[in-house]
């Protein structure tokens, strides 16, 4: 009965030794499991926060975007109204010229127009460079925003 208790003990004492190795496995297990979590919820947070972040930059350049679209038009509408200006002068100055009165005057009437025409045609010219810049920019964010729900996708399967 002693040597069958001394097995039972040694036995007893192995598997209580097993016991605490596997109980410390456990427990280190537990605590990465815990380090995994607390590293996931910081990753959401900030990718949440980096969507928000590119929403409102999205916001901003639709702003940009429609100004830069109303400048556009109030620029052609001068446009417009200046080579109206222009024809008119240069009518003007027709008929002045027909009448050999005021030449000097008409010429004068029309350069200013002419450089009017200019100043707004150079101005039409960088707006819409502007713009063109401003939609290259919207269609950076949109391909952003798509990688962006690609990933979070990703993510939630994964899991």
């Amino acid at each position: 009965l002693r040597e069958e208790n001394a097995i039972l003990r040694s036995k007893i004492n192995k598997l209580q030794i097993l016991s605490e190795t596997q109980a410390d496995k456990m427990r280190k297990l537990e605590k990465k499991l815990e380090e995994n979590k607390i590293k996931e919820e910081k990753e959401a947070q900030d990718l949440e926060a980096m969507v928000q972040h590119v929403e409102q930059n999205l916001q901003l350049m639709t702003k940009r975007a429609a100004k830069a679209e109303n400048s556009v038009a109030k620029l052609r509408q001068e446009n417009a109204q200046l080579q109206a200006e222009l024809r008119h002068s240069r009518l003007e100055k027709e008929e002045l010229r027909a009448g050999q009165a005021g030449l000097a005057v008409a010429k004068q009437n029309a350069e200013v127009a002419l450089q009017h025409l200019l100043q707004v045609t150079t101005s039409s010219r960088a707006s819409i460079r502007q713009l063109l810049s401003g939609a290259e920019s919207l269609q950076l964010v949109a391909d952003l925003l798509k990688s962006i729900d690609r990933i979070s996708e990703v993510s939630e399967d994964g899991q």
